[in-house]
Order: structure tokens, then sequence, then C-alpha cells
């Protein structure tokens, strides 16, 4: 089956990341993390809308209330779309001017899970947290080196996530009620050949939908088999997450980056840093919001 790639919005981002659908408002939030931009994206209208930060973000995911919590190069922070302006709850790294959060999701509880990294690319220097919905924040994982994608299965009892450079999908057994995950083990071996895995979404199958950095493309994995099922080409290298939306969540968007790019590369990939978007046979899952 040929998948159509588009892209629907030549944003030129520096580094765009973090696509979240948020299906009540029908908007594509997204952040460039690099230039401290939180995006919303209405693809009905063709209008995008950024917010500047002032810092890095990593992340974004929507609140019931109709903000965003943000998680930020400062910690986490509550996000009002309408005024732009931040509100920090907590930095669980104050004391590491070397840290910045990435990559975030909310879980099905609807808190709000993000991990950090090092700006200096120190290896190991990162970690998973989780910002409750009583503001208190818990650290997960330590020795982690650059934090990406996280998802859910669809029973809500196993939760995924990637260390980009360890090239894996891990797998945790989730407990909603606690949070707590255990059980590590690993269910994808990305070949290098492939790219370095990146963001990740889940679809309806309870396929892992996995962004390929200097890969160009997006992959779909079984997470039970570790079987690569499907990859999708994108018209650049540095494709950085994806995440399900649109009507019926048919349409996977797709962020990418132009950071690191020399002027020949830019050339060769002039849409580099646009989002993209294709549909897959199979839909997505609708995004948790944060409860808090």
């Amino acid at each position: 089956m040929v998948v159509e790639m588009e892209c629907v919005l030549d944003a030129q981002a520096q580094l765009g990341e973090g696509p979240v659908w948020d299906v009540d408002r029908q908007i594509l939030y997204w952040v460039d993390i690099d230039r401290g931009e939180v995006h919303l994206f209405d693809p009905a209208r063709f209008e995008d809308r950024a917010i500047s930060l002032g810092m890095k973000v990593g992340s974004v995911v929507p609140a019931r209330s109709g903000e965003l919590v943000a998680a930020t190069a400062e910690g986490f922070g509550v996000l009002d779309p309408r005024k732009g302006r931040l509100m920090r709850i907590a930095d669980p790294e104050s004391d590491n001017p070397d840290s910045r959060f990435n990559d975030g999701k909310a879980d099905p509880v609807g808190r709000f899970w993000a991990g950090t990294t090092s700006n200096t690319g120190r290896k190991g220097a990162g970690a998973l947290y989780c910002l409750d919905t009583d503001a208190s924040v818990d650290r997960k994982l330590e020795g982690i080196s650059i934090s990406n994608g996280l998802a859910w299965s669809l029973d809500e009892d196993v939760m995924y996530f990637i260390d980009s450079p360890t090239r894996q999908v891990v797998a945790f057994d989730y407990d909603a009620d606690s949070g707590d995950i255990t059980n590590e083990r690993v269910v994808v071996e990305v070949p290098a050949e492939e790219g370095m895995p990146d963001g990740m979404a889940i679809d309806a199958e309870g396929k892992l939908w996995v962004a390929m950095w200097d890969g160009g493309q997006v992959c779909r994995f079984d997470p039970s088999s570790g079987r690569m099922l499907e990859a999708i080409s994108v018209p650049v290298s540095r494709v950085t997450s994806c995440a399900f939306g649109g009507p019926g969540l048919e349409t996977l968007y797709i962020t990418t980056a132009r950071t690191g790019l020399r002027d020949r590369d830019l050339k060769q990939q002039p849409l580099a840093g646009g989002i993209f978007r294709c549909r897959p046979a199979v839909p997505g899952v609708e995004a948790y919001y944060f409860e808090g």
C-alpha cells in the first residue's frame, strides 16, 4: 500500500517536536524546542499560532481546564494559551543547569510524564518524571540519555518508552492506580540503518508508530513480536515525532527538524522543519488529557 505524504505546514521549525491532538478542540499542539515556542495548529483553517515561552520547551499536553501543561527548560508549568502566560509548577532538576525537559505525554489517569536530557549531550544524565494531578513530582527512571517516545497499551496495562541512543523500545508493566512501572523489557530493537527512534504514537490495533531521526521515515512496529510492519517515507531526514489526529483520528501528523543540517542538506530538503501528514490504513486512539 502506497501512503501519500503531504507537507501541511511549511513551518521551518528548528526542532519541531511533541505533536498531540486535542480531540475536543480539533487542534494539533506541537513545539519548536530550540525556539522555545508552543504552536497551536488548526488544520481546518490552515492556521498556526505560536506562543513564545522565552526558554526551551520539550512538550505540552492539553488539560481538561483548557490550559496546557508544559515541560520546559525550567521544569513543569501551566500555560494559558489565550494569554500566553506560563505559571511554573515544579522544577525537579533546578540544581542542574545542563538539563532540559524533552518529550512528554499524559497517561490514562491524567498524569503528565516527561523526561529530561543534557543540553551538552552527556550520556545517562537524564531522567523520566511523572507530574501527578496533585502537582507532586515523582522520578520514575534515572540514567536516561535522550528521553523520548511514550505510549500506553490499549488495555492500559503496559507503558512503552524510548531512550533514543539505545535504539530500543522498552515496555513496563504499568499500574494505573499508583503510577508504578515495573518489569522492564525490550520489545523492539531498531536497526541502525533505519534511523534513531524518537517520538512515538500508538494506533487502534495497539501497534507502535515510531519517528526515525536521520531515517527519513515513520515505522510501524508490533510490540508483541518486535517486527517492523510498515515504513512510510518522509521527504526530510530528521523526523522527530508523530501523533494521530483529525476526524476519526485517521491522520498521522509528523513533526520534523532543521537543526544540525548543513546548507547542502537544506537545499535537498527544503521542507525540513515542516509538519507532515498522511493517512495510514489503521487510525489512532485519543490522546489523554492532564486531569489536574
